[in-house]
């Protein structure tokens, strides 16, 4: 395992409310992408509080120099998005949940947003597809500080001076009032934003600043659906 020793080494820590997250059971950890160093940071935070992460990683970071390792040990299923794997990758987290009451890390947005200032897009509908699916509980979280270490697109991170990461874990997300919907596109639509919402307020407050009251368009496309990138 070279997860736990690689955040050691890169960051400093200030997480939050790691209560939240349930003891037991399975469930769908929705956060928001900053950056490729993402998975290994946030695996780190739930790995000291007792869950092993299985994530949804886009293809690609599997073959960058080190980084692909890292995801690699943390079970990662490969996402080619843009295509008919992307939705068997779906079913293969489905699949983890059910069969092994697995804690499958999400990014809604399905790639690290282009915000200029780092707030969450527009979500992509694979998560409240999952969600809905399984019945497991979305549990909400946002984090700060991996786009200093390693911002989007560059392979060398800068490791000096060392970076605070944050997390703030949220409640989980109320999905109820669309228990018993048919899965139709409003039906989605409308629940990947209710879980957008909540990661962009747990945000807001990690970072005290207020969020724009329009999320960002989502280049790849808008809230059609999607897993992980």
């Amino acid at each position: 395992m070279i997860v736990k020793p690689i955040s050691w080494l890169l960051v400093k820590k200030d997480w939050r409310r790691a209560d939240r997250l349930p003891r037991e059971g399975a469930m769908i950890l929705a956060t928001n992408h900053l950056s490729w160093l993402d998975p290994i940071l946030i695996a780190h935070f739930l790995y000291n509080n007792g869950h092993w992460p299985v994530i949804l990683a886009k293809a690609a970071l599997f073959s960058v120099p080190g980084l692909g390792r890292a995801v690699r040990s943390l079970l990662a299923i490969p996402v080619y998005r843009g295509s008919a794997d992307a939705i068997r990758s779906l079913e293969a987290a489905g699949k983890r949940i059910t069969d092994e009451k697995a804690c499958v890390m999400f990014y809604p947005e399905g790639t690290c947003t282009r915000d200029p200032d780092f707030w969450p897009m527009e979500g992509k509908t694979g998560v409240a597809r999952l969600a809905l699916q399984t019945g497991v509980p979305v549990i909400p979280m946002a984090h700060w500080g991996a786009q200093e270490i390693l911002p989007y697109g560059q392979k060398r991170p800068r490791l000096l001076p060392r970076k605070t990461f944050r997390v703030l874990v949220g409640e989980p997300v109320d999905l109820s009032k669309y228990d018993g919907r048919s899965l139709q596109a409003d039906v989605l639509r409308d629940a990947t934003a209710d879980i957008m919402a909540a990661i962009t307020a747990l945000l807001a407050e990690l970072r005290e600043e207020k969020a724009p009251a329009v999320p960002f368009k989502n280049p790849a496309g808008g809230p059609g659906k999607s897993t992980n990138g």
